[in-house]
C-alpha cells in the first residue's frame, strides 16, 4: 500500500510540474527581444525586475520585451483607466543556438560558433573567460567610436 501511495504521489507532482511548464508566461531569452501587440492602448507599462527583463513602448499597442539576464519576473500593462491590459510571469532562459559550452573541471568557457568558434559573453562563465571576453568586446567598440 506505502508504494502506491508514493507512485500516486509522484504522478501526481508530475501532473502539476508539467501544467507549470506549460502554462509558464512569456518566454524570451537573454540578450533577445520579443515584440508584444497588446489588445488596449497601454496607459502604464511594469516590470518586476528591469535586471532580468527590459520593456519598451514602441508605440501604445507594441512593447517589446528584452531578456537581460536569467530568471522569472512579471509584467503588468495597465490602461489610461488603470484597468488590467496584461499581468503575466516574463522567464527570461538561455539561448544555445550555434553555441559550444567548453568544461575544464568547474570552469565553463562559452564560444559562438556560426560556422567559426568566436567567445562569447555568458552569464555563469569563468570569470576569467568572461572578463576578456567583454574586455576584447568593449575594445572593439570602441574602434568604432567617431573621436573629436
Amino acid at each position: 500500500m506505502r508504494h502506491l501511495v508514493l507512485a500516486a504521489v509522484l504522478v501526481l507532482s508530475g501532473a502539476s510540474f508539467a501544467q507549470a511548464e506549460g502554462g509558464r508566461g512569456l518566454t524570451v531569452a537573454v540578450d533577445h527581444a520579443r515584440i508584444l501587440r497588446i489588445p488596449r492602448e497601454a496607459g502604464s507599462v511594469i516590470i518586476g525586475n528591469p535586471s532580468i527583463a527590459d520593456i519598451t513602448v514602441h508605440d501604445a499597442r507594441t512593447l517589446v520585451l528584452t531578456g537581460r539576464s536569467y530568471g522569472n519576473t512579471n509584467l503588468v500593462v495597465l490602461d489610461a483607466s488603470g484597468e488590467v491590459v496584461l499581468d503575466d510571469t516574463v522567464v527570461v532562459s538561455g539561448n544555445e543556438d550555434n553555441s559550444l559550452r567548453v568544461y575544464r573541471q568547474a570552469s565553463r568557457s562559452t564560444y559562438s560558433c556560426s560556422p567559426n568558434c568566436e567567445p562569447k559573453v555568458v552569464i555563469g562563465d569563468d570569470a576569467d573567460a568572461f572578463s576578456s571576453a567583454v574586455g576584447q568586446v568593449g575594445t572593439h567598440d570602441s574602434l568604432s567610436t567617431p573621436r573629436d
